[in-house]
């Protein structure tokens, strides 16, 4: 078998792979036999009628493009093998076509695979990241323990004027210079009187209203609002006032704290407190980690991406938005709505951070290898053991998990993980 090798612009090799006329031979008479199960020929059991019977009963050309078929699957995997750098790796499904088939002849075909990009990184070590500072804001504490007073607040419906920190249910119609806002229709939409609104002073306009009563009035929609289409445009409002309900907050003190299962408030207080810290601190180093790897970026030269990696990238930055959106309780579909686009236009939109992501895995792939980090299957089996614990009874996802293709990709995941580690000890200065 002969290989040549042409490399080609967006990190893609296309490989031109001969085999002679003996080499082919064998896959010609392993066509015939495969051609004679299929096809019924009088007087042979399938699959063992002669080559020449088969030839003159489903034509030459038939034959040969069946024992191509097979060749090519037999040899795809050694081509590539032999035919890709070993500092390289192919990406992707490689395609194939065949360029030389005619009887008596050499059979030649062409694949054409992504690779991996070259990766050059200047310095990775003593980049004197500073650590992200953590410190829990009080004023944070205090919003959280009102906020959990407002969800324990007693609610009663009331037939009086609108007053502060009352809950109001309306349907809201949008309109600017008369003409219906799309999207600016909501039913039944639920308003706390003296909380931040979509529109600043949206709220304020429904004092003293009463129920069925309608409120008409205008305001300008914030410079930054998300709807490109109405940010800093004045709106006009039709309001209708459904239901109002009087809220009894209960007083932030010991007795509250008791109903949540605390000492007191200062052991409220302190626990929360605990929680802040936490999560401020897993963001400060999220911040931190960010920096460095940003840092990194900028001391590396990454070769042209292929676009299949850009691709799988943003497809997977998608489905974590997906996820996440749905984690709210929201549908997908009603936030892309909200946002007046396409899944495929937020796509493209995530594609220059996709691509950022992609630099970071190779950068990051390069300091594994140049460091020789990597990851026993000791430690694959029992971080799989550990999910797998987590997964009992879940049928599909078992399967899932028991792949090759979540093993390599968990392979991957911890040899990552122990990168990063590796190199916060290296460029963080630590406080």
């Amino acid at each position: 078998m002969d290989i040549n090798k042409k490399d080609l612009e967006k990190s893609q090799v296309e490989l031109t792979v001969t085999l002679s006329v003996k080499e082919f031979e064998p896959y010609i008479k392993k066509g015939a036999e495969k051609l004679s199960e299929k096809v019924k020929i009088e007087g042979f059991r399938p699959g063992k009628a002669p080559l020449d019977v088969v030839k003159s009963k489903v034509g030459e050309m038939a034959l040969l493009e069946e024992a191509a078929y097979l060749a090519i699957n037999k040899t795809l995997d050694k081509a590539l093998d032999e035919g890709i750098d070993k500092d390289s790796q192919a990406v992707g499904q490689p395609q194939v076509s065949i360029t030389k088939l005619a009887p008596n002849n050499d059979l030649e075909y062409k694949l054409t695979v992504a690779v991996l990009p070259e990766v050059e990184i200047t310095k990775y070590k003593d980049l004197g990241i500073e650590e992200e500072k953590v410190e829990v804001d009080q004023k944070q504490i205090d919003k959280t323990l009102g906020q959990l007073a407002e969800m324990r607040a007693q609610e009663k419906i009331v037939d009086r004027e609108i007053k502060e920190e009352d809950k109001v249910i309306v349907d809201i119609f949008m309109s600017q210079d008369k003409v219906p806002v799309e999207g600016g229709q909501s039913q039944d939409a639920t308003i706390i009187i003296g909380k931040d609104y979509f529109v600043p002073g949206f709220d304020k306009q429904l004092l003293g209203a009463k129920k069925n009563e309608e409120k008409n009035f205008s305001l300008p929609f914030p410079e930054n609002h998300h709807q490109k289409n109405l940010a800093g445009k004045m709106v006009e409002f039709k309001v209708k006032i459904k239901e109002v309900y009087e809220r009894s907050i209960p007083k932030v003190d010991d007795d509250f704290a008791k109903t949540l299962q605390f000492k007191g408030l200062n052991d409220l207080r302190s626990n929360l407190e605990k929680n802040v810290q936490a999560e401020t601190e897993q963001k400060a180093k999220q911040k931190t980690e960010i920096k460095m790897l940003e840092e990194l970026l900028k001391k590396a030269k990454v070769g042209e991406l292929p676009q299949v990696l850009i691709d799988n990238e943003a497809r997977n930055m998608l489905a974590e938005l997906k996820k996440s959106v749905e984690q709210q309780g929201m549908k997908f579909e009603d936030y892309l709505s909200s946002l007046k686009k396409s899944e495929e236009e937020l796509t493209l939109e995530l594609l220059p951070e996709a691509i950022k992501r992609v630099k970071v895995a190779l950068v990051i792939r390069k300091i594994a290898q140049t460091e020789k980090i990597e990851v026993s299957d000791e430690e694959v089996n029992k971080q799989l053991e550990a999910i797998l614990d987590q997964n009992k009874g879940k049928a599909e996802v078992e399967k899932m998990l028991k792949s090759q293709d979540y093993r390599n990709y968990l392979h991957n995941l911890l040899i990552n993980q122990k990168v990063i580690k590796q190199l916060k000890e290296w460029n963080v200065k630590t406080k």
